[in-house]
């Protein structure tokens, strides 16, 4: 073979090789992980965020549910994938408690953040037929009875609503114990419960409460978020109930495992971003009573932290720890 034409071919191969070596990301389709069974709240937003990151960043983003564990299953798999930005997680408050309970040794500071989308305030909820008619009043009965009196219900043992209430109750100066939870398999059952006279307090979002409130039978007093909720626009703050600044509820984010390349993680977060701030997104959000919040990867690695600190301050004083720092 004449010495010019293999060195064009060997020219050629290099040339490809270096195209494929060099190939910006992404150039095949993304798997996000969602730690929930399809159909609820998570896996709704998850693939309403994937349509989104599809046109976003021209691959198919693939929504796989892995439930199991309480969300374990799924959320240890976020952390162990390789780390190419080809698997994501779409995380959600739990795995701020996995650590603190020993379900897990892998803490919520370890996940890589890249964009937080959602955000669910919970709200003071309870029954119009009771004396309470404002947060104020609530907490004064509370600090001035027996702990065990008075009972919250509407969400599980350790869950990220149970943890908000807590938080709540200490921030304002009342021992989180104080009053007694009465788990349940989410909202609904709790509102029942609530309206039979079986509870004195729901901690749920406010768009989980609607049909109660429309009935009459329930009523917000308070929400946990930094301002009111557009479709709420009566129910006050904490802050303005209280006086006290407090937020607090659950949430929902975009993570990945250590060691995923700069570039990468910074495509991925400002694709999610952009996204979350889009007029369709943000109108599904809305129209679904789902909660607006939305931080880029530096912004949800410190909420993750704060996640991380103040989730086990609050289950070590709830005795529901395993560990402690």
């Amino acid at each position: 073979m004449p010495v010019l034409k293999c060195l064009m071919m060997t020219t050629a191969v290099l040339g490809i090789s270096a195209g494929a070596a060099f190939a910006e990301y992404p150039e095949k389709a993304i798997t996000l992980i969602v730690p929930w069974a399809a159909g609820g709240g998570t896996d709704a937003v998850a693939r309403m965020l994937a349509g989104g990151l599809k046109e976003e960043l021209g691959v198919s983003v693939n929504v796989v549910n892995k439930p199991g564990g309480g969300s374990v299953i799924g959320h240890s798999e976020m952390l162990t994938t390789k780390p190419d930005g080809y698997t994501l997680g779409f995380a959600t408050a739990e795995l701020s408690t996995f650590y603190w309970v020993g379900q897990s040794d892998y803490k919520a500071t370890d996940f890589n953040p890249i964009a937080l989308v959602n955000f669910d305030s919970g709200a003071f909820h309870v029954s119009t037929s009771g004396e309470w008619k404002d947060v104020k009043a609530a907490l004064e009965d509370i600090k001035s009875k027996p702990n065990g009196t008075f009972t919250v219900t509407g969400t599980a043992t350790g869950a990220a609503y149970h943890l908000a209430f807590a938080s709540f109750l200490k921030a304002n100066g009342v021992d989180p114990l104080a009053v007694t939870l009465v788990p349940s398999q989410g909202a609904a059952p709790g509102f029942q419960e609530l309206a039979a006279g079986g509870a004195s307090v729901v901690l749920s979002s406010l768009p989980e409460g609607m049909s109660m409130m429309q009935a009459g039978k329930t009523k917000p007093l308070a929400v946990f978020a930094e301002k009111r909720i557009a479709a709420f626009p009566d129910v006050p703050t904490a802050e303005e109930a209280t006086g006290v600044a407090f937020t607090g509820g659950t949430w929902r984010g975009v993570v990945g495992p250590q060691n995923l390349p700069d570039d990468v993680k910074k495509k991925l977060s400002d694709a999610v971003v952009k996204v979350a701030n889009s007029e369709e997104f943000t109108k599904f959000m809305n129209d679904k009573g789902f909660g607006m919040r939305v931080l880029d990867s530096d912004g949800f690695g410190g909420f993750l932290s704060e996640q991380y600190t103040q989730v086990g301050a609050i289950m070590n004083d709830l005795g529901i720890a395993q560990r402690k720092e």
